[in-house]
């Protein structure tokens, strides 16, 4: 399903072996040359390694980066690129139309979900016995 052009692109099939920061800067050197890049979203996350999405200012830009990196080998990977599905925060931003979401909660680990809660049970106290004193104590 191909979306229609936007200022965005998103880009997938990266290796996922290039640490965030280094990513993002060798994305910023591919594709500053096709425009003015706003900003560069690459998260390390399960669901969301090996992607990344790059705001450019124009879609002129965004859609020339599209067709001329289409399938670039990038760290021994061809890019798969296409149109993002929404305008990311940052153009949002700066057409006066961001709206601040609220963060997802984060989803628990299935070996935790599965786990019941653990009780604290306290220890019960011990009173005092009134026994005889131990034998070395005897007079």
């Amino acid at each position: 399903m191909d979306n229609p052009p936007n200022q965005t692109i998103y880009i997938n099939n990266l290796n996922e072996k290039i640490k965030k920061d280094e990513l993002k800067k060798s994305l910023y050197a591919i594709f500053s040359q096709f425009g003015n890049i706003l900003d560069i979203v690459a998260m390390k996350t399960l669901k969301m390694r090996g992607q990344a999405f790059v705001a450019f200012a124009d879609i002129a830009s965004a859609t020339n980066a599209l067709r001329s990196m289409q399938g670039f080998p990038f760290y021994d990977k061809p890019m798969r690129i296409q149109y993002a599905k929404s305008k990311s925060d940052a153009i949002a931003k700066l057409q006066g139309t961001y709206v601040p979401r609220e963060k997802r909660p984060r989803e628990k680990k299935p070996e935790e979900a599965k786990k019941p809660p653990v009780k604290k049970v306290a220890a019960p106290k011990q009173q005092p016995t009134r026994a005889a004193p131990p034998m070395a104590m005897a007079p």
